[in-house]
């Protein structure tokens, strides 16, 4: 029962704090699928397709990541090798998508929105849909586990082809520049995210994990997921509107008041009129077996007279008092001397 009381106190709070900040501030504009927004995802796409063409076919991009492969980058600059251990970790989805799912809802908490933490989930549902189908249907083995040299290693049930850091890398740095407040913001966040997923990819390559063209596609499939986002504003809104529907529901449940408790009522029987109404019987003492067999015992039989028509008997007798006169019954009266007159 307490720890109920403690979370609606909690979530008061979390109401009453988001409620002082704006709706929507009047700055931040949704984008919107342009003309020029139209031109980059068409030519994205069609980069996306020709690396994989290129790769299908086993052209010069194949010997290519065989060079690289060969060059062992990890052996020419060990000295970079630990902090492109950690740094490559900025490309993994967990701790990542927590770092920025952090940041966006501190600003969803301030302007009173969560179209940002709505378009995360958003863009990292499209990106496992996406990238992960792609894995799964062009099935590449990667560097450590090449079997033919030359070969471009496809269908032998492999999952790196496209690079799943890079474009989670593209992806997730991207969207804060995607939700910036101003247009100035918004440059120098897709620089920042631009220079760190090239960082990423390229640690990959670095780490021999990846074939240069697994980076190429995976940059080319986080850019195409950003590029597209304007077309699900709208299934964003709709989600952002029935997720402060239920949470005004959800209010106004809580400030209802109970309602009162029901009284059974014992049912009324209906009589025709004219009908005297049934009299209960009165209750009686129970009694116990032995005195009413007892009390059965000492009736005598044959018809019984009221109370009132009994004459009143003591154990010892008539209650009547005695008289001189008076004789017992059974004996004769003596006669009475005759006096003279």
């Amino acid at each position: 029962m307490r720890t109920e009381r403690n979370l609606t106190r909690r979530l008061d709070r979390v109401f009453a704090r988001l409620d002082r900040e704006p709706e929507r501030p009047a700055h931040i504009d949704m984008p919107r699928m342009s003309r020029h927004r139209v031109v980059l995802f068409s030519a994205t796409l069609a980069f996306y397709l020709a690396i994989v063409w290129a790769v299908v076919t086993t052209s010069w991009l194949v010997r290519l990541d065989w060079q690289v492969m060969f060059f062992r980058p990890y052996q020419q600059w060990p000295e970079i090798h630990a902090f492109l251990d950690y740094y490559v970790v900025l490309g993994q989805r967990g701790p990542t998508a927590v770092m920025v799912a952090a940041w966006l809802g501190w600003r969803s908490w301030r302007q009173h929105t969560v179209r940002p933490l709505l378009t995360l989930a958003t863009s990292l549902l499209l990106l496992n849909v996406t990238v992960g189908a792609a894995k799964i249907g062009m099935g590449r083995l990667g560097p450590h586990y090449a079997t033919a040299i030359g070969s471009n290693e496809m269908g032998l049930g492999g999952d790196i082809f496209p690079s799943g850091h890079t474009a989670n890398a593209v992806v997730t740095w991207g969207i804060l520049a995607y939700l910036a407040s101003t247009p100035r913001a918004r440059r120098w966040l897709s620089a920042l995210s631009a220079v760190t997923s090239l960082g990423v990819g390229l640690t990959t390559v670095y780490l021999g994990t990846h074939w240069l063209s697994d980076v190429l596609l995976g940059w080319a499939a986080g850019l195409l997921i950003l590029l597209a986002l304007p077309w699900f504003e709208p299934l964003i809104a709709k989600a952002e509107l029935w997720l402060f529907d239920l949470r005004d529901r959800w209010r106004d449940r809580r400030r209802r008041p109970a309602p009162e408790p029901v009284v059974p009522v014992a049912p009324v029987t209906l009589r025709p009129l004219g009908t005297p109404a049934e009299q209960p019987a009165p209750a009686r003492e129970p009694v116990s077996p032995t005195r009413a067999s007892r009390g059965l015992a000492h009736l005598a039989p044959g018809p019984h007279t009221t109370r009132s028509e009994r004459t009143p008997v003591t154990p010892a007798g008539s209650r009547r008092p005695p008289h001189a006169d008076r004789l017992p019954r059974g004996t004769s009266q003596p006669a009475r001397p005759l006096t003279g007159g």
